[in-house]
């Protein structure tokens, strides 16, 4: 999971730094663009996967602990 989102991150800074510093077409910019939304998308849903997993680690280990 984390190389996927590793992998996507560094493809989406790629392409923020084409639409940046290069002259690129209409054409090609939007499709760029398109691609980083998707990737943008995938890197937050990961996120928020990986942030729900801690929150029920978290709140699970402080459960024990009152239980203690």
């Amino acid at each position: 999971m984390e190389n996927n989102f590793e992998k996507s991150l560094i493809e989406l800074e790629n392409i923020i730094k084409k639409l940046e510093s290069e002259e690129v077409s209409l054409d090609e910019s939007i499709a760029l663009f398109e691609k980083g939304v998707v990737l943008s998308n995938e890197c937050r849903k990961t996120l928020e996967k990986a942030e729900n997993k801690i929150i029920t680690l978290t709140d699970a280990e402080g459960e024990n602990l009152d239980d203690w």
